[in-house]
């Protein structure tokens, strides 16, 4: 590889940041360009979990049956909006097919070792003083009211201790108070995943920026991609809003917006943008000391040191930007069963996020099909953050033609 070999990576969220550290480490010259600011999408407002534990992927049995009893229910939290989009409806059938026991496990060994791979580099990135981002080892906590709910999950949990040999510590109702203090009395228990942890992702990936700008990387903001200029099998340069760019290679890592670069990289991205709401507030004086989700109301609690969230939903709703006040506000109910001090009255933030969904639940890592020297590293659905640095690490590798630290296949975009 020449020295001044030089990339350009479309898309500052978590995953491009990944990417652009990764690259930089192996010696390319980076420039990341972004339409807006350093994360300001869907990497911003999450709830910070990074959990090795999320290993069976969404395709599971029941989920098409949640997604069509939501055509129905305007407040369920995982709503699919009625639209006419073919590109919807054809993502939902493929979905569907994979609603099976047999591809669920199926997906989810590719997820566990991209997983696993992740935390493996977090660590790393932390102990070498990479990142600076609240990083908290607590595990992650799922809290029930009825002991139906608790066993269901009780299943999933067998299943990722059978196959997987990822395991729950179970705690009785009894025993939650001492543990967790901000919890309600009378609830029937919880299971705890102690691998998990969480940080706060706006300081994540604000902190990684500037650290990668001080490292050489050029990262562009306020620069939104216009074209992909092509010839002969390979990108030549960017057409943006801030004139033409061009560079050796081009890693795409735009999130749900990939979906709109179909026709620019002569691929199929089958995504869709799964909207997510959060609320930030001032903590509670009876705070949690621990990210917990309450499956049974799908919402997620996640504490900062500065500031606490609540945060759930999955809308297909196409790129609709708007901040619905009753979604918030559903967002306040639905932890009212669980938490003494659910929310409070001084809100620091309403956001809203596209997820980048596929229709396996897989990510889109590797070379576009009829690009020599252009990659996507996209549609990460709920797990952006917690797959940044295995992505940006497999990247990488690809680009350098090596092989790669785990098997990629599965991720490729030629599957489409």
């Amino acid at each position: 590889m020449a020295e001044q070999e030089t990339i350009i990576v479309v898309g500052a969220g978590i995953i491009g940041l990944s990417c652009a550290h990764y690259l930089s480490e192996a010696g390319y010259r980076v420039t990341v360009i972004d339409k807006g600011g350093v994360a300001e999408a869907c990497s911003h407002g999450n709830c910070g979990y990074i959990c090795p534990s999320h290993v069976l992927p969404l395709t599971e049995p029941g989920a098409i049956g949640m997604a069509v009893k939501s055509l129905f229910k305007p407040d369920a939290p995982f709503r699919v909006k009625p639209r006419l989009s073919p590109a919807l409806w054809m993502w939902m059938l493929q979905f569907a097919r994979r609603c099976t026991h047999r591809q669920m496990l199926k997906g989810a060994g590719p997820l566990k070792a991209i997983l696993d791979s992740s935390m493996t580099e977090y660590r790393r990135l932390v102990a070498e003083g990479v990142l600076d981002c609240e990083w908290r080892e607590r595990g992650l906590m799922y809290v029930f009211r009825t002991e139906s709910a608790m066993a269901a999950f009780a299943e999933g949990d067998r299943l990722l201790t059978e196959h997987f040999g990822v395991s729950a510590t179970r705690i009785p109702g009894k025993d939650l108070p001492d543990l967790e203090p901000a919890l309600k009395s009378g609830l029937v228990g919880a299971f705890n995943y102690p691998g998990d942890t969480h940080v706060r992702p706006d300081v994540l990936t604000r902190n990684w920026a500037a650290r990668l700008r001080g490292k050489g990387v050029e990262i562009v903001e306020q620069c939104e991609l216009l074209a992909v200029e092509k010839g002969d099998g390979t990108a030549r340069s960017l057409k943006t809003g801030r004139g033409e760019m061009a560079a050796d290679k081009f890693v795409f890592a735009a999130g749900a917006l990939s979906a709109k670069l179909e026709r620019e990289l002569d691929c199929r991205i089958p995504i869709e943008p799964g909207k997510g709401y959060s609320v930030t507030m001032k903590r509670p004086k009876i705070c949690p000391e621990r990210p917990m989700l309450f499956p049974e109301h799908k919402v997620g609690v996640t504490p900062f040191d500065e500031g606490y969230r609540l945060g759930s939903m999955m809308e297909f709703a196409g790129f609709d930007e708007s901040i619905r006040e009753r979604r918030i506000e559903q967002l306040r109910r639905s932890a009212e069963p669980y938490l003494i001090e659910p929310h409070t009255e001084e809100v620091e933030e309403r956001w809203f996020g596209w997820r980048p969904m596929t229709w396996d639940s897989l990510p889109i890592i590797g070379r576009a099909p009829r690009l020599e020297n252009a990659w996507l590293a996209t549609g990460h659905n709920m797990l952006g953050l917690s797959l940044g640095p295995a992505t940006g690490r497999l990247i990488a590798e690809m680009i350098q033609g090596g092989e790669t630290h785990i098997e990629a296949e599965a991720f490729s975009p030629s599957r489409f």
